[in-house]
Formats: structure tokens, sequence, C-alpha cells
């Protein structure tokens, strides 16, 4: 099969990148180089895919199996992509969102007919309206979508919400005994997901035309509590959480950058059926639990000295919103 990525190189695609050259498949990426992370087997193509005249020309002698674009956030860019491969792709995946579900939400069991709703986030808002895009396409013209709503899948980013990421500020803290945030109780449920499962299931989408007018979200079935999730991260530097719980709504009101990832994603329990996938690609399961995955993360950050990233300003905001949790008066 001959693919498009319109990035490829990043947290989630990279490893999908390296499965489908390991599946054989013929694989382009396409991005302006600015991740160092190098597919080998892939071809490269430096260039702005926003450059609508050049990439035309540069596409003309190219037709596709499937075009997946990992790094489209806003409508803009779907209506680029309709434009630049409606005729020239047998198959378009779109990377969206599972913070697009519904928010607050009514059934803590998430389908792919969970309704669409985030009034706290712009991205999900967006992530909604490019798939909306993509839906009008597909009964208007025929243009052959597919959308995919990952959920917190990681590799080389460490997942929680505050101090982590592409920081290592949270495990810093971590090793030397201060205290972090956990947001409301540490009970709500969450799923991380590694992206080598991620990457199972997701080639099996690749060439399945049958997957064309259809939503999946692809995800791990282990639900772990915020306090497992933390500990498990301590367990992994052979230490313990020295845990604070704080309301999310407190959070929000002292940090209110954290609206989106907390309101509008993270406070709530997530667990996902993941049916849908399954009858698609039938021999899709994680198998990557994050007591496993996040020993192999964190040995990623510190491969590396210049990955281990401790920012002064989250470390100020975590004591800041800490601060002002406990003058007040509450206590776990």
């Amino acid at each position: 099969m001959k693919i498009l990525f319109i990035g490829g190189t990043g947290n989630i695609s990279s490893s999908v990148s390296r499965l489908c050259i390991q599946k054989g498949y013929e694989l382009y990426l396409l991005n302006r180089g600015q991740n160092k992370v190098k597919i080998e087997g892939a071809k490269h193509i430096k260039f702005d895919i926003n450059d609508i005249g050049s990439m035309k020309e540069l596409l003309k002698g190219h037709n596709w199996d499937s075009v997946v674009n990992w790094i489209a956030f806003d409508p803009k860019d779907v209506e680029r992509d309709i434009e630049l491969f409606e005729g020239k792709t047998k198959q378009y995946i779109f990377i969206s969102s599972a913070s697009a579900y519904q928010k607050p939400p009514v059934n803590q069991i998430i389908t792919e007919s969970t309704p669409l709703r985030n009034p706290y986030w712009d991205y999900s808002r967006n992530k909604i309206a490019c798939e909306d895009l993509l839906n009008n396409a597909y009964r208007d013209k025929n243009f052959p979508a597919v959308i995919i709503r990952p959920s917190h899948t990681y590799s080389n980013v460490i997942p929680v919400p505050i101090g982590g990421w592409t920081e290592y500020t949270i495990v810093d803290r971590i090793k030397k005994g201060l205290p972090i945030i956990v947001h409301g109780d540490g009970s709500s449920l969450w799923t991380l997901t590694h992206s080598d499962d991620f990457a199972v299931a997701f080639t099996g989408l690749i060439g399945n035309l049958k997957s064309i007018g259809h939503a999946f979200h692809i995800t791990s079935d282990e639900a772990l509590s915020w306090d497992q999730i933390h500990y498990y991260i301590a367990d992994a530097v052979g230490t313990e959480a020295n845990i604070i719980h704080i309301p999310s709504d407190f959070i929000v009101k002292c940090e209110p950058s954290l609206e989106g990832s907390l309101l509008g994603d993270k406070t709530w329990t997530a667990i996902f059926d993941n049916s849908k996938i399954k009858s698609f690609v039938p021999y899709y399961r994680a198998v990557i639990p994050f007591q496993e995955g996040i020993k192999r993360t964190l040995k990623w950050f510190e491969e590396k000295p210049e990955r281990m990233v401790v920012k002064k300003e989250t470390n100020d905001m975590i004591d800041r919103i800490i601060g002002e949790y406990l003058k007040i008066g509450i206590r776990d």
C-alpha cells in the first residue's frame, strides 16, 4: 500500500509509522522537518502543506491508498485537505480527539455514539468542527473520510495534567519528595493507552475501505484512578508520591490555563467501549499496562539529560496552587 502521513513523527504517530514500515507499506512522511525523529525506511518530504499551489504540483504524480493527517487542528486544515486529496486517495483518516465526547459525560462508558460536546476547550470544539466538515464531505460527495479519536495516548510524554507531558517536572518533584497535585479526590477513573498498542489497531484500519464513513476510538481497556496513575509513576522511580488532592474547580480558578485539560477532559471518569474497533480489527488487544509503559517512557526521558526538562514556572504554579489551597484551611 502507498500511504501518506501528514506529520508522522510525533508522540502517537511515530509508533504507527514504524509499524507501517515493518508491515512493508510504502510510507511517505510530509512535514516541515522540524521534528528530529527519523523513521527509517520512510520517504521524507520536507514541505509546507499550506502552500496549496505548490502542494498540488507536488501531488500531481501521486495517488494514495490512504492519507492520514496527524496534525489537523482547525477546520481550515480539513478544508485544505479535502481540496488537495479529493480524487487522489481511497481513504482519508483524520485524527480527532476523545476529548470531543460530551463533557460532563452523562454515561461514564463511552462509545462512538456518545454525543460530541465540549463547552470547556477550544481544542475539542475545533476537532468537532473538523469532524462535521468531513461527515458532510462524505455524505455530499463521497469523500472517503475516517475519523479516529485517540484518548491520552503516550510513549515519549508523561501523561499527567499538571507537571508532565513534555516536561519532567512532575517526576523531579516526586523524586525530591515534594508535594504534587492530583485533581479531585484521585478516585475518578481514566484510560491511558501506549502508542505501540494504538499502532496495532490503527494500522489495521489503514486501507480498510469498510471503515470509510465511520468514527472510532482506540484505547486500552485498563481503567486506573488518578491516584494509581501517580503511584505508578512514583513506583517507577523507586519512591512514593506525596499527593495533595485539590478540586478541579479550585485548580482552574487559580490557573485558568488548565480549564481545557481538566474541566474539558481529565476531571471526568472516562472508560471506553472498544467493541467497534475490535470488530474491524479483530486481533487488536492493548497489551502494555501503564505500570510497564510508564517505565519505558521514563527510560526514554532519562536516556538524554536534555529531555529531562524541569520548568521553574511549572514548579511555581504548583506551589502557588497548593499554597492557596492550604491557606483557606482545606485539608485532605
